[in-house]
């Protein structure tokens, strides 16, 4: 029989790398909890049209990437391969439209079948927020400032640039869309075949072309700054003159695009280049017409997402774990004793690691093992005098100490 393996695409938290992502994860509740954001959480799992009718039926996720599978109610189900959608569908079906604005932060498994990669996983962890409800231009700038403290308080800030672009109103957009596919016809047989596919149903998604070819041709392709209508300019100055406040360095790069309808006005990545390829270690932007896609309400909303693996990559070294106080009985009588010491001690704070069996020199080793920062030792003679022998790890030093004072002993290695 073949030993068992993780899944390709998978991989196990083990307690290093699960420091690391609970690193990311508690820092980013931390902060967007100031900017109001309360969390929830959604099913890993919807009925496929969740994210059909949100990603589009042609897109790559919904074509290639989704796991998707038929339930024994024979019910379409898919994994969430993103969790806007989920969030958005929240919104609706709970009923939340009398409550906007609304602000949600979510933590947790995504899962996406494509080419494992550094950082990318079929099984991946994102955090996101979404703020639901507020169409004016300055929730962008608030929604992206979470993002920037979020980026600072991980100490990751200075590795990114934040990108910044418009993608306008369904006006701006639909002249966008005719002058490229104009553009495009044009280049029709040189364009990959993937990127003629898209010229049917999505020829915003061209400009994301990864073949070399096709970015030749997309150099030369219309920018969608020259088609914005005075609104979507005025909205996107005023995005900009609020990012120049609050001091957020941005640099505008027209070729930033959602492929999807109900995306419109900002778009933004953070990126970095200390990654390798994979460098989006942040992005959102606007999608005010997703909820009425959807069925429900036409209800606007901004948000971004983040891979907490490509965090937790960028954040390097893993803060150290919490340091133990070994607890070492000697003896059938310290044994017993020494438990209900443990409960005392961890039920005022403290770390605990209690052995088993062994000698005191292999209960020594072990707690050198686990790292403890001090070792409280009690032999039988010790119980008997009420007392225990306390061994700071790091200096080797050591104090005979009365178990009644033992806690207040040990609050300097809390």
């Amino acid at each position: 029989m073949a030993s068992l393996q993780p899944v390709r695409g998978t991989h196990d938290l083990l307690p290093e790398a699960m420091r690391g992502y609970r690193h990311v994860v508690d820092t980013a509740r931390r902060i967007v909890e100031r900017y109001g954001f309360d969390e929830v959480a959604t099913p890993i799992f919807e009925f496929s049209q969740v994210f059909k009718r949100t990603l589009g039926e042609a897109s790559d996720v919904v074509t290639k990437e989704m796991y998707s599978f038929t339930d024994k109610g024979d019910e379409e189900i898919t994994l969430r391969p993103e969790n806007t959608a989920g969030v958005a569908r929240a919104f609706i079906s709970e009923g939340l439209a009398q409550q906007v604005p609304v602000r949600y932060f979510y933590a947790g498994p995504m899962f996406r079948y494509e080419r494992p990669q550094k950082g990318r996983q079929r099984q991946f962890h994102q955090i996101g927020v979404e703020l639901i409800g507020l169409p004016q231009p300055q929730a962008d700038v608030e929604v992206i400032a979470a993002g920037v403290r979020l980026l600072e308080a991980l100490g990751v800030l200075s590795e990114t640039v934040l990108q910044l672009n418009t993608l306008g109103d369904t006006e701006s957009r639909t002249a966008y869309r005719e002058a490229l596919v104009t553009y495009f016809e044009k280049h029709r047989e040189a364009l990959s075949e993937d990127s003629r596919a898209r010229l049917e149903r999505n020829p915003l998604r061209i400009l994301d072309s990864k073949d070399e070819t096709d970015r030749g041709i997309v150099a030369d392709a219309p920018l969608f700054g020259d088609f914005l209508n005075e609104d979507s300019t005025a909205f996107f100055d005023t995005v900009k003159a609020g990012l120049d406040a609050l001091g957020i360095a941005y640099t505008v790069n027209p070729r930033l695009v959602r492929g999807l309808d109900y995306y419109c006005h900002t778009a933004f990545e953070f990126v970095t280049t200390a990654l390798g390829a994979q460098g989006t270690v942040l992005a959102g932007g606007r999608y005010d017409g997703l909820i009425k896609m959807m069925g429900g309400p036409d209800t606007p909303g901004v948000g971004w997402a983040a891979g907490v693996e490509r965090l937790s990559m960028l954040c390097g070294d893993v803060p150290d774990a919490r340091r133990p106080v070994a607890l070492i009985p000697l003896g059938p009588a310290a044994e017993q004793e020494v438990f209900k010491i443990a409960e005392q001690l961890r039920g005022t704070g403290f770390r605990i690691e209690l052995g088993y069996s062994g000698n005191l020199g292999r209960r020594m080793k072990r707690a050198n093992r686990v790292n403890a920062v001090a070792a409280v030792i009690v032999g039988d003679d010790e119980l008997a005098r009420g007392t225990a022998t306390v061994r700071n790890m790091e200096s080797g030093s050591q104090d005979e100490v009365a178990l009644a004072s033992l806690e207040e002993h040990l609050a300097v290695y809390r």
